[in-house]
């Protein structure tokens, strides 16, 4: 069995949007619920969040921008920040929470104290800017917790997975020109927030850094499984990351409210094996994966128990394998991808 941390705290709870806002504490309330009445608690360990510092903040986020959002802690009521984010007096530590939170996490999985973990926490943090709130999204989480492994570990290689229906435009560009994140993201496009295209590699001596598998709607099980497999995992082999981040959206589930995809609970802990698999065989199976979207209260339920049961071991994978969906053009976007990343990679070079 395999020692699987998760981060859960009650403050995440006491951020708010606004009663009808799709990002709402609900979506975390039916997660801690079915991990409490589940007999998870005896399987996972609880990892304990603290606030991040202002100087891990700033390590990616401008410092004029972090004094924005810490002043809204003293304002009462709701701060607008864009016209899908904002903010109550709770919402700053929140934030700083959810960015610690994955730090704690990264700093035991990293020490090997556990093999892997899940940052259960909110608000999102993909679509954030250096110097801006998007999508629902405060402080980049995934992009704070990469140069936290650099800075305080000396770590060269990071891989992070981005599977949420949305591109996170925040972690493309933070990284955009840096060789030692390979950034690498499937998303619903064209789509909410517009970047992502495939020819979005990277620039200067980070270019082929960033890997944008950007797909219509309607890809399931099956069409995921493929990419991973394909695409993911021979650029893993190469990249050789020393840590692997999961910015894990669950806004592909079938039914959410806001995209258009059809993955099943059972093909999230499909793809949470196979990111397991990639960091046993490249890391040491050093892998942590952070909260970002997902809006259907079902979906979320019942896709974090099923990638919570792969983390730590008890697998509740069917042996039939997803089947392909006749209709849709899977293999044209692979040999696309294939073909703009072989200037980059070996694996795809002709």
């Amino acid at each position: 069995m395999a020692k699987t941390g998760v981060v859960r705290d009650e403050y995440y709870i006491k951020h708010s949007m606004g009663a009808y806002h799709v990002e709402n504490p609900q979506r975390l309330e039916v997660i801690y619920q079915m991990i409490d009445s589940e007999g998870f608690s005896r399987t996972l360990t609880p990892v304990y969040p603290r606030e991040a510092t202002r100087a891990e903040i700033t390590a990616v986020h401008a410092p004029e921008y972090y004094q924005t959002i810490s002043a809204t802690a003293q304002r009462p009521g709701m701060t607008f920040l864009d016209p899908d984010t904002s903010t109550c007096p709770e919402t700053f530590r929140a934030a700083m929470l959810a960015a610690g939170g994955l730090l704690a996490l990264v700093d035991v999985v990293q020490d090997r104290i556990l093999d892997n973990g899940f940052a259960l926490v909110r608000p999102p943090g993909h679509h954030a800017e250096a110097d801006r709130a998007m999508g629902f999204c405060i402080f980049n989480n995934v992009a704070i917790a990469a140069r936290y492994l650099m800075k305080e570990y000396g770590l060269k290689r990071i891989l992070i997975v981005d599977w949420d229906l949305h591109h996170g435009n925040g972690t493309q560009h933070h990284f955009y020109d840096d060789p030692q994140v390979l950034y690498f993201s499937t998303h619903q496009y064209p789509f909410y927030p517009g970047t992502g295209a495939i020819q979005e590699v990277g620039r200067g001596a980070g270019a082929g850094y960033t890997v944008n598998v950007p797909l219509p709607g309607g890809a399931g099980d099956f069409e995921y499984m493929s990419i991973f497999r394909d695409l993911l995992q021979p650029l893993a082999r190469e990249f050789a990351p020393e840590f692997l981040l999961v910015s894990a959206g669950f806004d592909i589930y079938f039914q959410d409210p806001l995209g258009g995809m059809q993955v099943t609970p059972e093909g999230f802990g499909r793809l949470a094996r196979v990111l397991l698999d990639t960091a046993n065989e490249v890391c040491g199976g050093r892998l942590a994966l952070v909260l970002e979207g997902g809006y259907s209260l079902e979906g979320l339920r019942d896709s974090v128990r099923s990638v919570l049961l792969e983390l730590s071991g008890k697998s509740s994978i069917s042996d039939h394998s997803p089947t392909p969906d006749p209709s849709y053009d899977l293999d044209a976007i692979i040999q696309k991808v294939k073909a703009v990343q072989g200037l980059h990679w070996r694996c795809f070079a002709h």
